[in-house]
């Protein structure tokens, strides 16, 4: 039982196999990282909250390790209402490291899902 493979992330796989580059992993989650915005981006993004607030609740995030959207509800930077409409959209809007590649052009969606359950299978059995 090889417990490594339960933490084995899919980019390390493909990489493994020789079915993506290095680069076409920065290039994916480059992707990601412009698609996939933060909290505070998005609140800012909606005129909610300034750019010297999301500093101060990521400087009390260093201390205190909480969740960005509770510290600025308790500093009344943002209502828990607009909190979870952002997470909401967060969730809705979420780039998977796949879905990066396929829009990329390194993989179909036919085979983003071969490679998927390749890789599910691999954890499994080494599970």
């Amino acid at each position: 039982m090889n417990s490594n493979y339960n933490y084995l992330k899919f980019g390390r796989f493909l990489l493994d196999k020789n079915r993506i580059t290095p680069t076409d992993v920065v290039n994916a989650r480059l992707l990601q990282k412009k698609t996939n915005l933060l909290i505070g981006q998005l609140a800012q993004s909606r005129g909610w909250i300034t750019e010297d607030q999301i500093e101060k609740v990521l400087i009390i995030q260093e201390d205190t390790y909480e969740k960005f959207g509770a510290i600025a509800i308790k500093e009344g930077y943002l209502s828990e209402a607009q909190v979870e409409e952002i997470l909401a959209t967060q969730e809705d809007n979420y780039l998977f490291f796949g879905e990066a590649m396929v829009q990329l052009g390194i993989f179909s969606n036919d085979e983003l899902i071969e490679e998927l359950k390749e890789f599910n299978r691999t954890r499994i059995d080494n599970a």
